[in-house]
């Protein structure tokens, strides 16, 4: 299994992904070239959740679809286009953290996100 580099590869293989479904592919899992480890849905399922505690909203789902239903991040250079790409960097920020737990997006979890014991050396 291959975990994606980043929130925003994870994102635009899933819009890619959904944008087949929805043209009618038949979406198996293990037939592609590369082995992820995750389903489509998964992805989404971490973006619901993240809608629901309220840290992505409706204009940030909306610049996540149309962007990546074009394969590309809006780019801050482009006067037209900076609006968007703030969206854009905030929801890829907010998605991350979810995606890193769950190993989809490879790289160690965000420190403290076990919730394990800490041990502190005693003097």
């Amino acid at each position: 299994m291959q975990p994606f580099v980043s929130a925003e590869e994870a994102w635009f293989w899933t819009m890619a992904a959904l944008v087949a479904r929805r043209d009618g592919a038949r979406i198996v899992s293990g037939r592609g070239l590369v082995t992820r480890p995750c389903e489509p849905d998964d992805v989404v399922k971490c973006l619901d959740r993240l809608y629901r505690q309220r840290r992505i909203d409706l204009a940030h789902a909306r610049i996540m679809r149309i962007w990546g239903e074009r394969g590309t991040a809006p780019d801050p250079a482009a006067l037209r286009e900076r609006g968007d790409h703030r969206l854009w960097r905030e929801a890829m920020e907010r998605l991350d953290w979810p995606l890193r737990l769950k190993g989809i997006v490879a790289g160690p979890a965000p420190r403290g996100a076990e919730g394990g014991v800490v041990a502190f050396p005693v003097p």
